[in-house]
């Protein structure tokens, strides 16, 4: 097996890392497009993180890679197994990577029903597709902006569902297909049309280094990984295994994390006030923000945990005019989230009558 530049090796690029290790956390938050120019880390970050990943416990002989502790997940044959009083034993086995070629078509994608053997001898055959490959792993689409619209829908909606349904001739299967999926573009080659682009959850806009001691760092780590990847691997165990151990107990703690009314309205009044559209971005802060706290170890979100989640889920969500600029950092995000505590609190004040007011203030 080929051995894998290790992730927290790779230098600089902290959003974009940050975007991978959240959503590694947490793969209910909806996948990460990274967009950038040509070899800025972007396939070398994706297969790192695959590898860096703890192992996942499936149902042994399962097609599926099914959760034996999820069982409204499984797929249509261990559902079958099960009903019949069959004992499904478990097994560990690594995070799959899997990697979309640009001209995979729809039926490679989702898979395929044997019609044909289903008329002439009853049976059900199901061949299955990319999604069923990739489910509790990691799937990359390499160019993704190249690839049909129809299938890139049919991999979000799969994405957004955690759930894979073919249906053909009243034939049906069903499979879970809950993945991490990792999309990276060159924006000279094209953009994906907006409706694309909102589907994903994150984004992350990256460009090369300009730093000269840190793109002196770059070489000297690639040529050290060239010259002799194992040593260069086993150079690195010990960050890789603490970060790996981190993003394991983060998905242990992230159910646990709790937020309050006044994050949920702190987050409204940040994306009403960016005139976002939708609400699909203010359900994506509150899980960033949630993955965040969890993966820090805490099991409450605070106000850095959403602005570090807003400057991920709202730059390919803001409209902009030519002349505004490309990114909006986690520091403006802040200073506008405490604008908006200020002003909501002044508002408050202003509304309550001076008699209520009096009697707050001797309460207090």
């Amino acid at each position: 097996m080929a051995v894998i530049f290790p992730f927290t090796a790779i230098v600089n690029q902290e959003r974009m890392k940050r975007a991978l290790i959240l959503n590694a956390v947490d793969t209910r938050i909806g996948g990460v497009l990274i967009r950038g120019e040509r070899g800025t880390a972007k396939s070398t970050a994706a297969r790192a993180l695959a590898a860096l990943l703890p192992k996942v416990r499936v149902v042994e002989g399962c097609r599926f890679g099914c959760d034996p502790d999820q069982p409204t997940t499984w797929c249509t044959e261990c559902r079958e197994r099960a009903a019949r009083g069959e004992k499904l034993p478990v097994v560990e086995r690594p995070i799959p990577f899997v990697n979309l070629p640009v001209s995979a078509t729809e039926d490679r994608v989702v898979g395929t029903l044997d019609i044909e053997l289903a008329i002439q001898k009853g049976e059900r055959h199901f061949e299955p597709g990319v999604l069923a490959a990739a489910n509790r792993g990691l799937l990359y689409i390499d160019e993704v902006n190249l690839l049909d619209d129809h299938v890139v829908d049919v991999l979000l909606d799969s994405a957004a569902m955690g759930m894979n349904i073919v249906e053909r001739e009243g034939i049906s299967f069903a499979h879970p297909a809950r993945f991490i999926l990792v999309g990276t573009m060159n924006p000279e080659e094209g953009e994906l049309r907006p409706q694309l682009l909102d589907r994903f959850a994150l984004s992350v806009d990256i460009v090369g280094v300009r730093d000269a001691r840190a793109r002196a760092l770059i070489m000297e780590r690639n040529l050290a990984f060239e010259r002799d990847p194992e040593a260069f691997r086993r150079q690195w165990q010990p960050k890789e295994e603490e970060l790996s151990q981190q993003i394991a107990r983060a998905r242990d703690l992230v159910d646990q994390v709790t937020y309050t009314t006044r994050d949920l309205l702190t987050i409204a009044a940040l994306t009403s006030s960016l005139n976002v559209d939708g609400h699909r971005a203010d359900l994506v802060i509150l899980k960033t923000a949630r993955a965040h706290a969890a993966f820090e170890g805490r099991t409450r979100i605070t106000e850095r945990d959403i602005a570090l989640a807003a400057e991920l889920a709202l730059p390919h969500r803001i409209k902009r005019t030519p002349f505004q600029q490309a990114e909006i950092t986690s520091e403006q995000l802040q200073e506008r989230i405490e604008q908006l505590t200020g002003q909501a609190l002044s508002d408050q004040d202003e509304s309550t009558p001076p008699s209520e007011a009096g009697n707050q203030q001797k309460k207090t």
